[in-house]
């Protein structure tokens, strides 16, 4: 077992820092015990490759470790952020996440412009991924719940994991990438920002807008697809993943946030619930333009040699959403919920 530093906790006070979740399994529990103090070892590198590269405990210990990088934990000492005994169990379970997704989610090509085309295919129809087709013709009111929920863990932080890659960038590629994240911070004006048009959404349905509120309740599917931008965004050696990533966000947005403010609209959602999309329809259309003959092309023209690492970005992304629209889909075409707790209406 590897031994975390112990160091005292502060008393807790209002930082705007979540609640920590509770345990999924025998790696979490131990993260979390030595977050708390409760508990000193930590798993070896030989039990972290045992375990389910898409499971809950693997993406719960993910999750909780990419968390100390954004707002933390309410009362966790935040000196835990670097703590070198923690940053090695977290690159193992990395290692193993990202062993797994580039062998079942990626070509191993290099040919950006290829794997950007595809993004831009639309499905004629539901092509059994499509949970904003599903939503569109016939979700109801408590899947579009649910689905905010799920969708909270990355919007209630959008586009802060995709700044890591700003310093990394250079020229063309920079100046793009800062123009886009500029709109996505609501062009300097606090109210637009879009996580608080997000929090307002959640709030049109009945949802608690607490930042990390429904972590407990999300599948491992959901914590995935917010695990591998904190990944990508965490590692220099991986912006061009993470420019993979955030192109295939961009370029899916605006059709995908079209057919969802339609099903917000038709479920009867608030006005705010519809803005947040309606938004994207809007933005997006241009990002799409700005990210793939700015930001890819200006970034492959600093470093030709990141092309493949752009393409296994779009493709683990595509990977790990189809993951998560299978789980959804199942769940409601069934009519269960998607939750590991399903909400109170």
């Amino acid at each position: 077992m590897t031994t975390a530093t112990n160091r005292s906790t502060p008393a807790p006070h209002d930082t705007g820092s979540p609640a920590l979740p509770a345990a999924r399994g025998p790696l979490s529990e131990s993260v979390i015990g030595v977050l708390t103090g409760s508990d000193l070892r930590l798993p070896d590198a030989a039990a972290i490759r045992r375990a389910d590269p898409y499971g809950d405990d693997l993406h719960l210990l993910l999750y909780v470790l990419y968390e100390l990088h954004y707002r933390g934990f309410a009362g966790v000492d935040e000196r835990l952020e670097w703590d070198p005994a923690l940053l090695g169990v977290r690159g193992a379970a990395e290692d193993l996440f990202l062993d797994a997704v580039r062998r079942d989610g990626g070509s191993g090509g290099d040919d950006v412009a290829g794997a950007v085309d595809a993004l831009q295919l639309e499905p004629v129809g539901d092509d059994g991924h499509g949970v904003s087709h599903h939503l569109q013709r016939e979700g109801e009111l408590w899947q579009l719940r649910e689905y905010a929920a799920v969708r909270s863990l990355y919007h209630l932080k959008e586009a802060d994991p995709h700044l890591w890659v700003v310093p990394r960038l250079r020229g063309r590629a920079k100046a793009a990438m800062v123009a886009v994240e500029f709109d996505e911070f609501g062009a300097g004006r606090a109210e637009d920002v879009h996580a608080r048009l997000f929090a307002d959404l959640m709030g049109d349905l009945g949802l608690d807008a607490r930042y990390g509120h429904y972590l407990d309740a999300a599948p491992a599917q959901a914590l995935a697809t917010v695990n591998l931008m904190s990944l990508f965004g965490l590692h220099r050696r991986l912006r061009g993943a993470l420019v993979g990533h955030f192109a295939t966000v961009e370029i899916t947005s605006s059709p995908g946030s079209r057919r969802l403010a339609d099903a917000l609209r038709r479920a009867g959602a608030g006005p705010a619930a519809q803005r947040f999309y309606d938004e994207h329809v809007e933005a997006d259309a241009v990002h799409e333009q700005v990210v793939r003959h700015e930001v890819i092309d200006g970034l492959l023209e600093d470093e030709p040699g990141l092309a493949a690492d752009i393409v296994l970005g779009i493709e683990a992304t595509g990977h790990l959403e189809d993951r998560l629209g299978d789980h959804l889909l199942a769940a409601w075409r069934e009519g269960r919920s998607a939750l590991r707790t399903p909400l109170v209406l």
